[in-house]
């Protein structure tokens, strides 16, 4: 496959986003940082107990959202004895030599160190108190104790005093597969998508977005069918119930304990007609118009900026101009009071 197998979409639609999306990428140079600062608690770690590390989250998936505020790692640590797991040992004495091997290892480079463990549910966090982007207030890390499943696949992670089954290992082989496939669409479009998440309340976690991500593209797309095929393969998903690992391994992926499924979903439907309204404009020959509702679509003025309102009326009246000339029969034919309700549709898109 070479690059000319990506399909391209000619458009004002495509290129607003393939700009906004070099807005939220964060910069080499600050992911080179977050790397060196995993990879220093990956050698902690690994002269603590041995075993094997593994990455996983935005940065090991190549989606990484500006500002860069955080890194994900788990260590898989040997239980030659099988004194750990369900209906044996819990987490918290792992945890606990993780956090002071943490501790010990990093803390001249980072006077600010703070390691908390206790009374968290799954991972170790890491305050550097030294941030990789500037003009944030910290940089953090999620560090994940886990053993080996000996029965089945994956691996046990931390649930407070108890485990769970997961597969991270090979969540993350799938989501680089995928970028592979997609030549590297699948990453620039999740950013998108988490990005949209992110300025709505986040609805879902990343990871179930990566997750619907894995159901529904397949190949190199653009950043426009990315959006319409995720946001169909969301709503078509969820209104099915919760999204399913894509591992096969752990439970479904649970949404944000502050919505409703039902409330979920009406986002997403909401999302999906306001973007379907930008296509559909921009294939009519209203281009500001369209980027007028991909605006809307993602609500960050710094990331899509709205376009010139004194432009975006003008063309809102010539839109209803060629369009009431257009028909001139079934603009007789119609009541006063239909012709009124269109006017007021009209006037709403400005809104």
């Amino acid at each position: 496959m070479t690059l000319l197998d990506i399909p391209t979409r000619t458009s004002t639609v495509e290129h607003a986003l393939n700009e906004a999306r070099s807005r939220i990428q964060v910069t080499p140079k600050e992911l080179a940082e977050a790397r060196r600062r995993r990879d220093a608690l990956a050698a902690a770690l690994k002269r603590e107990f041995g075993g094997r590390t593994y990455v996983n989250g935005s940065i090991a998936h190549g989606d990484a959202l500006n500002p860069l505020t955080d890194v994900d790692l788990g260590i898989v640590i040997p239980d030659p004895d099988g004194l750990y797991g369900p209906g044996l040992r819990g987490p918290g004495a792992l945890q606990e030599r993780a956090a002071e091997a943490i501790r010990r290892e990093l803390k001249d480079e980072y006077p600010k160190l703070r390691v908390e463990h206790l009374n968290r549910r799954r991972s170790i966090l890491v305050r550097f108190g030294d941030p990789v982007t500037p003009g944030q207030d910290d940089f953090t890390a999620d560090v994940i104790t886990a053993i080996d499943n000996r029965t089945g696949a994956g691996l046990y992670i931390p649930n407070y005093r108890t485990w769970d089954r997961s597969h991270p290992e090979r969540h993350t082989d799938m989501v680089r597969e995928a970028n592979a496939v997609s030549r590297s669409t699948f990453a620039r479009g999740t950013r998108l998508m988490k990005h949209w998440n992110r300025k709505h309340d986040r609805p879902i976690c990343s990871w179930n977005i990566k997750a619907l991500a894995l159901g529904c593209i397949t190949g190199p797309v653009t950043m426009t069918d990315y959006i319409s095929t995720w946001l169909n393969h969301a709503i078509e998903q969820l209104s099915i119930g919760e999204t399913p690992d894509p591992a096969g391994v752990a439970g479904p992926i649970k949404i944000n304990e502050k919505f409703t499924m039902t409330q979920v979903i009406a986002e997403f439907k909401e999302a999906k007609a306001i973007f379907d309204r930008a296509l559909m404009l921009e294939d009519e020959g209203y281009p500001i118009l369209a980027l007028n509702e991909l605006a809307k679509f993602f609500a960050d003025e710094e990331m899509m900026p709205r376009p010139d309102q004194s432009a975006v009326r003008a063309a809102e009246a010539a839109r209803f101009k060629a369009k009431t000339f257009s028909a001139p029969a079934r603009v007789a034919a119609t009541s006063s009071t239909t012709a009124l309700a269109d006017r007021i549709n009209t006037r709403s898109w400005s809104c």
